[in-house]
């Protein structure tokens, strides 16, 4: 199957090649994006925001990671706090006792009692030589330790902000999805009534249209009756009664004002 897949697809860009030559790849660009365009453009709008919500969701696990990084690191920092401080504090101690013994060969003695024993100055001076080597390893050491911590302090501030900067886009975008919701919500709602308006225009264009059909109708049913009725062999004493109009005097009576104007 796979094999048939490959060689159709080898099989249409032989033929785009050969009808439409080095151009065959731009058609075959502009085709394909022109297909994208379409089908995204047939997309319902209430499937991309569930989309984005999604997107959003996916958030979820790296933050919930950069809390478990940043909950490690924290311990961490902390264990290499204490690590550092007790070095500090045992380097002091170092420090004072070679101070002491340094002290004591001040005095040029060739005994010297400590803590209830007596030493020679070779031996008072080849102890000092290895606390004092001793010191400067432990002295190394701390530098190196307060480097890390250092560096392990910086790597736990950058990956809080990290993770407070996840946090604040994650609540950003949750609002903007609400916002987005809200407004699809309202312009669903005013398509509907759109659509129900439109219908209810349409009923109400039908009924208006039965109803003048329907005085239509009655009124050429009423003429028809007043033909019939007219022509129903009835003496027309109507026209005996109408008076009959002199135009003389109904001209006179017209321009009454103007005649009497003229008289004089």
């Amino acid at each position: 199957m796979i094999k048939k897949a490959i060689f159709g697809g080898l099989l249409l860009m032989g033929a785009s090649t050969f009808v439409f030559g080095n151009a065959a790849w731009t058609y075959m660009k502009t085709a394909g994006s022109e297909i994208r365009q379409s089908v995204k453009s047939q997309v319902p709008i209430e499937f991309e925001v569930r989309r984005a919500q999604q997107l959003v969701e996916d958030l979820v696990p790296e933050i919930r990671q950069a809390m478990h990084v940043i909950a490690e690191q924290q311990v961490e920092v902390e264990t290499l706090h204490r690590a550092v401080n007790s070095r500090q504090d045992q380097l002091t101690k170092q420090k004072d006792a070679i101070l002491a013994l340094r002290e004591n060969l001040d005095t040029g003695d060739t005994q010297y009692v400590i803590a209830g024993r007596s030493y020679s100055q070779q031996q008072v001076e080849k102890d000092l030589a290895t606390r004092f080597r001793r010191f400067k390893m432990a002295e190394e050491t701390l530098t190196r330790e307060q480097e890390i911590l250092t560096a392990r302090q910086s790597s736990l501030a950058s990956n809080e902000e990290h993770l407070a900067t996840l946090i604040s886009t994650k609540k950003d975008l949750e609002a903007q999805l609400a916002q987005l919701d809200a407004r699809m919500r309202s312009v669903k709602a005013a398509e509907s009534i759109s659509e129900s308006t439109l219908l209810d225009d349409s009923r109400l264009q039908k009924a208006k249209g039965l109803i003048a059909e329907l005085n239509k109708q009655l009124d050429i049913k009423e003429r028809l009756l007043e033909t019939e009725t007219d022509s129903a062999g009835l003496i027309p004493v109507e026209s005996d009664l109408e008076p009959e109009v002199d135009i003389t005097t109904e001209i006179d009576t017209y321009f009454e004002d103007d005649l009497a104007d003229r008289k004089l």
